[in-house]
Parts: C-alpha cells; sequence; structure tokens
C-alpha cells in the first residue's frame, strides 16, 4: 500500500516525513518487547509519523511510540490506578488524553484490530478492524470517541 497516497485521499492536510530508519524500528521491538505489525512497519518505510497542519500527529513517529508506551507501562501512579499497559502497544493519540493501539500477544501483534484506550474509565474498546479503516476513519470523523 502507498500510505501517502492512501492519506492523502482523504485529507491533503497531512504532512510525512523522511521514512524512519532500520534502528528506530529495532528500538522499539527492542525496548517494548515487540514486533511491529506489518501494517505499520510498511507506512515507517514511508514514513517516519503523519502530522497534521499544526504538527499533530495522526500516527505518531517511531521515537513517540518508545517514549510514550514507556511512560504507560512504567509510571508508578499509572500502575496503582490503571490495568497494565504491556499488552498494549500505543501508536496514536486522540488529542483527548485517549490513545489507539494493538493487543500484543507474547510479544507480537497478533490480529489488525486498533482499540481505543479510554483514560477517564480505563476502558479498551475496538475501534476498527485494521491500520487503513483507523486512519480512514478518523480523518474522515467516521471513527469518533
Amino acid at each position: 500500500m502507498r500510505w501517502k497516497n492512501y492519506i492523502h485521499s482523504f485529507s491533503k492536510e497531512y504532512n510525512f516525513r523522511d521514512p524512519a530508519a532500520e534502528s528506530e524500528i529495532t528500538q522499539i521491538k527492542e525496548e517494548l518487547n515487540v514486533e511491529l505489525p506489518e501494517k505499520l512497519l510498511g507506512l515507517y518505510d514511508e514514513t517516519n509519523g503523519v502530522f497534521d497542519r499544526f504538527d499533530d500527529y495522526l500516527i505518531w513517529s517511531t521515537q513517540q511510540i518508545v517514549e510514550e508506551n514507556l511512560f504507560y507501562r512504567n509510571d508508578e501512579e499509572y500502575k496503582n490506578i490503571f490495568m497494565p499497559f504491556d499488552h498494549l502497544l500505543f501508536f496514536a493519540s486522540a488529542g483527548n488524553g485517549d490513545l489507539f493501539g494493538y493487543v500484543i500477544l507474547n510479544g507480537h501483534i497478533q490480529k489488525e484490530d486498533i482499540y481505543v484506550w479510554d483514560h477517564e474509565d480505563d476502558s479498551r474498546r475496538w475501534i476498527a478492524s485494521s491500520l487503513e479503516k483507523f486512519i480512514k476513519g478518523w480523518i474522515t470523523s467516521e471513527i469518533s470517541i
């Protein structure tokens, strides 16, 4: 899939960066103990994150993935008030504190399904059946939280 063309077919408001380096992908694997799903890898082969005109993320950069996931997994305060985050790989934010991610099982993303974590009630619910459906739905407001 050509991710840039796909995203621009819904909105020209998004910008792209240079592709992610192999070392950045390796950092995600090593620090978060997870293999990235094929479609997300394909996106990072084209661009290291997707940004709107205000430079806010649609899809986080590889560095942001590492930083955010480590924060949620390791923050002591969060450990006391939320269920564990080790089984989730977050890759985007809704802008209101809620996060989007994949479910991790034994170090792998088992299905393409995307879930949203609600920061207010700690719920985790299904929101899209794939990365492309998530992107289209979020850009076109077919998906809302």
